[in-house]
């Protein structure tokens, strides 16, 4: 009996941990996994892939699960200015993102002219999927200082 109360305990632990430092959902963890490779010069086409994970710098780094669009082939996200990994990228910042079992340091840099066609394409690219939830986004008329969008790029 008291092996199965160790054990159980143990399992509780590690689920425990493990909720803390992988993230999930909209729960940021720390650590991204994967297996670092280098970027390629053109990206392979990201039209089905939904999700990715991209890890920020911090005392504490921030790894989050986040949509991205691909936009005359660059690869893009686009987040609230209040989102934590937004305000941790700022002006531009070193990332690494995860996609499927690659992941690639790169670097975010802030969009400022354009931006309205990607919010567009990533408006388009979720929208039937997920209808509900980008009918809260904001309007490209009304995103302007209510979104964050970012160029990621090789370092």
């Amino acid at each position: 009996m008291k092996i199965i109360r160790i054990a159980s305990v143990a399992i509780l632990v590690l689920l425990l941990i493990g909720v803390f430092v992988a993230p999930i959902g909209p729960v940021p963890g720390f650590f991204i996994g994967g297996t670092p490779a280098s970027a390629p010069e053109v990206w392979p086409d990201t039209s089905e892939v939904h999700e990715i994970e991209l890890k920020v710098p911090g005392v504490l780094p921030r790894v989050v699960i986040i949509w991205v669009i691909q936009h005359e082939g660059e690869l893009h996200v686009v987040g609230s200015p209040d989102s934590g990994w937004v305000k941790r990228i700022g002006g531009g910042s070193p990332v690494e993102m995860r996609l499927g079992d690659d992941t690639y340091a790169l670097h975010a840099s802030p969009v400022t002219e354009g931006w309205r066609e990607i919010l567009e394409a990533y408006v388009a690219k979720y929208e039937p999927d997920y209808p509900d939830i980008v009918a809260g986004f904001p309007s490209p008329e009304e995103a302007d200082g209510a979104v964050g969008v970012f160029r990621l790029v090789r370092s």
